[in-house]
């Protein structure tokens, strides 16, 4: 009788052991040899000899001892920070933002620039990497994934930026310009999927599969996370809820020009910043003019009651299409309004569809699109790295 054994199967079975094992030594390490052998279920012998492998590699690296018990204390041991570093950059039309994290994920240089005086997106992002490894003290061969988190649409199928309006200058082209002035890996996101990825490691979406990331800011958009994976569309559209043709809106004939998209002419930080002007709340931008509703408390009712009915057109129109459990509010309106104005969505959405998610505030309050690009650039660079393994 053929035997039905896999080739090649003990070397998989390794490399998917010693994944495992990095991956504990990100999330609870420093750990023992013991430590490790007891929680992937290997034997002693296996997990030591798993442990020598990674330190051949040069991905593990002593770090200290355990002490206690009797005999020689316990070697700890951990992920090698300087194995690999990435990139992550937030663009927005005045700035750059940019920093820089070893493969445990910790950011050790950061940096910040002003765009206003360049017409040159290739020497700003150039710069902003550089100036980002250089701060983190890596040489910038280490840098093994650079992402950079735009506003507009990313081609799913080039990877290049499509459209953009307040970026002018950003352009298909751009990617590969960008790759060969880095000589490393660069990927564009756009940046309201970037926040999604963010909310989903570590904001409110943690743990949950399926959910949709609303974000409010000068514009409206929405990022689509279904099955743990960003849905983006055939185009990179997927979730560009301002062009929603919803009523009480003018509805624009071409897209592409500069006129406003009818659910954006509802829901935009200058269209909520007048609603709250109606009610008495002068303000310098939406954001502080629903901060000051809110502190009113009775008297700021009828602002948020205002401002919850337009974004629950937005917000009914996808949950009626999705389906999801949780939609998060976003962005700079979205975090200011917190759980004052999410309750009222929910309770909108309620009541003029037939699906019931739960709506909260953002559970992050820095830099959610910088943290969704170093996520994504980690999450790339650790597959590369780590699937050495199989080598």
């Amino acid at each position: 009788m053929a035997s039905t054994r896999l080739p090649g199967t003990p070397r998989l079975l390794r490399a998917l052991n010693d994944r495992a094992a990095l991956e504990l030594l990100l999330s609870r390490g420093p750990l023992t040899r013991a430590q490790l052998g007891e929680l992937t279920g290997l034997s002693k012998v296996t997990a030591s000899q798993l442990v020598e492998r990674l330190e051949e590699r040069g991905l593990v690296s002593r770090v200290g001892e355990q002490a206690g018990g009797r005999g020689p204390n316990a070697q700890l041991y951990a992920v090698r920070p300087g194995t690999a570093h990435v990139v992550g950059v937030d663009v927005g039309p005045d700035r750059v933002v940019a920093a820089c994290a070893d493969i445990t994920g910790e950011v050790m240089g950061r940096v910040e620039q002003s765009t206003r005086d360049t017409d040159d997106p290739v020497g700003v992002v150039h710069n902003a990497v550089v100036r980002a490894a250089s701060d983190a003290g890596a040489e910038l061969p280490s840098v093994r994934r650079v992402v950079l988190g735009t506003p507009g649409l990313v081609d799913p199928a080039t990877g290049d930026i499509t459209f953009a309006f307040n970026l002018p200058r950003w352009h298909r082209g751009l990617l590969a310009a960008l790759r060969e002035d880095l000589d490393t890996p660069v990927v564009f996101g756009n940046d309201v999927n970037l926040a999604a990825v963010a909310e989903a490691e570590s904001g409110a979406a943690r743990g949950v599969d399926d959910f949709v990331l609303v974000w409010l800011g000068v514009g409206v958009g929405l990022a689509i996370v279904l099955g743990g994976r960003l849905h983006h569309g055939s185009t990179g559209a997927a979730g560009e809820i301002g062009y929603l043709p919803v009523p009480g809106a003018d509805i624009p004939r071409d897209a592409s020009r500069r006129a406003k998209p009818a659910f954006g002419q509802l829901a935009g930080s200058e269209a909520l910043r007048a609603v709250a002007r109606e009610h008495g709340f002068r303000a310098g931008s939406a954001p502080d003019a629903i901060r000051a509703a809110i502190a009113a408390g009775t008297e700021g009712g009828p602002v948020l009651d205002e401002v919850a009915r337009r974004l629950a057109l937005g917000v009914a129109s996808s949950c009626v299409v999705l389906d999801p459990p949780l939609v998060v509010l976003a962005g700079e309106v979205g975090q200011a309004g917190g759980t004052a104005l999410a309750e009222r969505v929910q309770h909108e959405v309620a009541a003029i569809t037939l699906v019931t998610p739960r709506v909260v505030p953002t559970g992050l309050t820095e830099e959610p699109v910088l943290r969704g690009a170093l996520r994504m650039a980690l999450d790339a660079v650790r597959d590369e790295v780590f699937g050495s393994t199989l080598g």
